[in-house]
C-alpha cells in the first residue's frame, strides 16, 4: 500500500510538471521539424529572440539569428501591410521596437527554397530558410503578452 501511495504521488507530480511545461517551439527545433516534414509545415507557437530584421520587395522579416542565412535561423515573414499594422500597434517601427525582445508567433513553419542570384537572375544554386508567415498581427506577442486564439 505504501509503495502504491509513493507511486501515485510521483505520477501526480510528473503530471503537474508536464502540464506546466512550455508549449513553445524554439527556432532550432522549428527548423529541424520543418525540414523533416517538408514540403509540409509544422504548426505551433514559435518563440524566438529578435536578433535581426530586414525589408525586401515590400515584405518585412524578423530573424532569430543576426545572420538570416544561418541554418538555425527562424524567420517571421509578413507583408508590408502587416508590418504597418504592427507599427501602429507598437507606436514605433517594428524593426526598432522588437530588436532585442523575445516574441511568440502562432503559425506554421515551412522550409523555403532561396535561390542565389547572378546579375539579378536566379541560378541553380540555393539554400533553405525556415519561415513562419504572419497573417494576423494579433498572432504575434511580445515578451509576456498573451497570444489570442
Amino acid at each position: 500500500m505504501r509503495n502504491a501511495l509513493i507511486l501515485s504521488s510521483i505520477l501526480l507530480q510528473a503530471a503537474v510538471a508536464a502540464s506546466s511545461a512550455s508549449y513553445y517551439i524554439y527556432p532550432e527545433q522549428a527548423v529541424m521539424n520543418a525540414a523533416a516534414v517538408a514540403p509540409d509545415g509544422v504548426k505551433g507557437v514559435f518563440e524566438l529572440p529578435v536578433r535581426g530584421t530586414g525589408r525586401q520587395d515590400g515584405r518585412f522579416y524578423i530573424n532569430s539569428q543576426k545572420d538570416y542565412r544561418d541554418p538555425r535561423n527562424l524567420t517571421i515573414s509578413m507583408s508590408g501591410k502587416m508590418a504597418q499594422a504592427l507599427s501602429q500597434r507598437f507606436g514605433a517601427d517594428p524593426a526598432d521596437y522588437l530588436k532585442g525582445k523575445t516574441i511568440a508567433v502562432r503559425g506554421e513553419a515551412k522550409r523555403v527554397k532561396i535561390y542565389f542570384l547572378a546579375n539579378g537572375m536566379p541560378t541553380d544554386k540555393y539554400y533553405y530558410q525556415t519561415h513562419v508567415s504572419l497573417r494576423d498581427p494579433a498572432l504575434l506577442t511580445v515578451e509576456g503578452e498573451r497570444i489570442r486564439n
